[in-house]
């Protein structure tokens, strides 16, 4: 049974699997303050916990009518059964709202780190006070938000429960109607059985409703005493936003005043009769002109020239000194934010949800058994808004790394550096489950981030059959003795085994560090994803790599440890060591490819007794940690920070950029249908440009002219002088042909006629 003691402390007993020796051991649970841990007994709450997952991000599946799991997609992952199916659901609902109340925390404290700390310069003491009663509103707003934001979501929870649950009633009772009308073929164990599975239905209905109904009640109280505070805040800012006005409109004029007295060299006004009567004569004109000079001070801003040197007396000279300070000062700091905001362009931070479409995923790959899927056309149902071209610029979301090696002094730091760099590669792969857009051939993606991430990418694909993409990298310093370059020709060979899918990359990337002349090489891991027909999609990625650095002759080889259930090794393992030309052991490497890599610097080796050396170290240092992703991003197909930003639409790319395509684009905006329609389209012109070409060369063949390959836009084939392969490389054209919006070159790739969708649609609007 399970005690329930406040709103988000629970526990009670369960049962947990341990192994295949001891099966299910039953276990004491305590779920307080989002986190949920475990003990043998109640006695041992006091001394000994056995294990604990935070619920913050963790995934609750349910798996039969009593089983259920929970697993943080890390090392922790908790296989649970109640005693019913009953407790079972008290259990998910428990777990559901903790989970939602301990990421709504976790986003809370982000965000108050972010608006946390004050600083004033120079303030006077009243405006001091005025910003700590502002900040003091602010930060009740934000609570108050964030309670409402809370119970929205507990009410949100609660539906879907509500939903989930009054659907398997009406189920039940369906099939208890249907057993009575047929009661003479049914056995009364049968109907007894159906009648318990109704009851406990309608139980498990009832007690969310009673949640939901707790919730509403919560809600509107919160909602009805709040709306009373801030009906009186709104009347009391407006009272005083009024007399900000009156005060800010007599300041203006009295300024102008002010400057037009320093100008015209006449001082403060004094207390001379003659000079009274003088300005009485004139104040109806005064005044006139101080109201349009007031009204356009608005939209101009204050300025104070000074074009004459006039002599001042004391109390002038003080107000004007004072009156340019302030005026230069706010001059300076309006130009730097100018200089900032035009520098970097403020980056999107989220794109449309994905949409909840069922797709019968078997009915689809049953004919894709030990195929290349890269000639199968797929609906979008499995893609994600983003073309391969584009996954591969996520390669470098982690440049910094590269720009840290470019500064070690020692190789083997350096190598330690690369080695790190290229785990980070498969960094955004755990949740991303989705199949990027195969590009059409002569498809490109540029993106120049110099200026907030310090590179800038271009990619082309450069093959239809075998498909393959080049893709060269720049630093944002890059020079003949500065900077760095990255750069591959990468094609895919993919094969649907049936349980899983297997994508191995074919191809060497290189990378060359200008200052040191450094040349490192290396190849790409298997990638696998598992569960393609029953089950939750996951990725793991599996085999030998080896970093080579052919200038000096230093080598990391390290492993990617493939997922076992068995393992007691810590799953998505990475541990190698780097080397010298000699094979002196310096780093060892060691971390994760989904969140970190370390190195220790090797202290000395012992080779006695074992087959492998082994090492002791230094302690280790951590040469790349991962980004946290965004909010809602499982919501956004889990992209990542970068991932979000490189479909955004940008003026005076090349008509052949990604984010031009037009299937791709509505998939992002979640009009999948007409997705569907342009990539047929576009796929339909693309073979009908290649059966061209081929009539083209067979013509050729005839009349005994020679026939030239395919030749890319902004790459060409190239021997390497270290490797011995042939890929395309870079010809340096494409950025100076952008500064002069000569795309001539380009071809027409999305062109497509128009999809029956839109010419329907175009039908009915005539």
């Amino acid at each position: 049974m399970s005690e329930k003691s406040e709103s988000d402390h629970f526990k009670g007993w369960l049962w947990k699997w341990t192994n295949y020796i001891k099966g299910y051991q039953r276990r004491w649970f305590v779920l307080s303050n989002g986190l949920l841990s475990y003990y043998r007994s109640q006695a041992e709450m006091a001394h000994t916990c056995r294990g604990t997952i935070n619920l913050a991000g963790a995934f609750i599946v349910t798996e039969d009518s009593c089983n259920f799991m929970i697993s943080n997609g890390g090392a922790q992952t908790f296989h649970l059964k109640a005693s019913s199916e009953i407790e079972r659901q008290r259990w998910i609902t428990a777990l559901e709202l903790a989970k939602a109340k301990a990421s709504r925390m976790m986003e809370n404290d982000d965000s108050s780190d972010e608006d946390g700390g004050m600083v004033i310069v120079d303030t006077p003491p009243n405006v001091e006070l005025v910003n700590q009663v502002n900040q003091s509103v602010d930060s009740d707003l934000r609570s108050t938000l964030r309670l409402l934001a809370s119970k929205l979501d507990d009410l949100a929870t609660c539906n879907d429960l509500i939903s989930k649950h009054g659907g398997t009633l009406q189920r039940s009772l369906a099939e208890l109607e249907v057993a009575e009308n047929n009661l003479g073929q049914i056995d009364s164990g049968n109907l007894s059985a159906k009648i318990k599975t109704v009851n406990e239905r309608a139980t498990l209905f009832r007690i969310t409703s009673t949640a939901m109904i707790n919730a509403c009640n919560e809600f509107l109280q919160l909602a009805q005493t709040q709306g009373k505070k801030w009906h009186k805040a709104i009347i009391h800012e407006r009272e005083h936003r009024l007399r900000l006005e009156e005060t800010v409109e007599t300041l203006a004029k009295q300024h102008n005043t002010l400057e037009r007295a320093i100008h015209a060299g006449t001082g403060p006004p004094r207390s001379d009769s003659k000079i009274d009567e003088k300005e009485n004569n004139n104040n109806v004109s005064e005044d006139e002109d101080d109201d349009d000079e007031f009204v356009d001070a608005s939209d101009k801003g204050f300025t104070t020239e000074f074009v004459k040197t006039h002599k001042k007396s004391e109390s002038t000279a003080s107000t004007t000194s004072s009156i340019s300070v302030d005026v230069s000062s706010v001059k300076d700091e309006a130009a730097a934010i100018a200089r900032k905001q035009s520098s970097v362009k403020i980056r999107r931070t989220q794109i449309p949800d994905k949409p909840n479409y069922s797709l019968n995923l078997w009915s689809i790959m049953k004919n894709c058994i030990g195929r290349d899927l890269s000639k199968i056309p797929m609906p979008v149902n499995f893609n994600e808004p983003l073309s391969m071209l584009q996954r591969l610029g996520e390669d470098v979301e982690y440049a910094a790394i590269l720009d840290r090696a470019a500064k070690c002094t020692s190789s083997q730091e350096q190598m330690a550096h690369v080695v790190a760099f290229s785990c980070s590669n498969y960094a955004t792969t755990l949740y991303r489950t989705g199949k990027p857009f195969n590009p059409l051939l002569g498809e490109t993606f540029e993106c120049d981030r110099r200026e907030d991430l310090g590179f800038r990418i271009l990619c082309e694909q450069v093959s239809h059959h075998p498909p393959a993409a080049a893709m060269h990298v720049e630093s944002k310093d890059y020079g003949p003795n500065s900077g760095w370059t990255y750069w591959q020709e990468i094609s895919l060979s993919s094969k649907f085994r049936g349980k899983y899918l297997n994508v191995c990359p074919l191809g060497v990337v290189h990378l060359k560090f200008h200052a040191s002349g450094n040349y490192y090489t290396w190849r790409k891991v298997t990638t696998t994803v598992h569960n393609i027909i029953v089950g939750k999609l996951w990725v793991d990625q599996s085999g030998e790599a080896e970093v080579i650095n052919h200038t000096t002759g230093d080598r990391c080889k390290h492993k990617y440890f493939p997922y076992s259930y068995f393992s007691r090794d810590t799953p998505r393992k990475v541990s190698g060591v780097v080397v010298d030309k000699n094979d002196k052991a310096y780093y060892v490497m060691s971390g994760t490819w989904d969140s970190h890599m370390d190195a220790a610097q090797v202290d000395s080796v012992n080779y006695s007794n074992r087959s492998k050396p082994a090492y002791k170290t230094l302690p280790a240092k951590r040469l790349w940690q991962k980004y946290p992703l965004p909010i809602g991003s499982e919501k956004m197909y889990f992209f990542s920070t970068l991932a979000v930003t490189l479909n955004e639409e940008e003026p005076g790319i090349a008509p052949t950029d990604s984010r031009l395509r037009p299937d791709q684009r509505m998939m992002e905006k979640a009009d999948w249908d007409l997705a569907n329609e342009l990539k047929q389209g576009l796929e339909d012109s693309q073979r009908a440009r290649r059966r061209k070409r081929e009539a083209e060369a067979i013509a050729k063949k005839a009349a005994g002219q020679q026939v030239e390959p395919y030749k890319p836009i902004w790459f060409s084939p190239k021997k390497c002088e270290i490797t011995g392969e042939i890929f395309n490389v870079y010809q340096n054209e494409y950025w100076e042909c952008k500064e002069k919006a000569g795309w001539s070159r380009c071809p027409s790739i999305f062109e497509v006629q128009k999809p029956p969708i839109l010419q329907s649609v175009t039908a009915a609007e005539s």
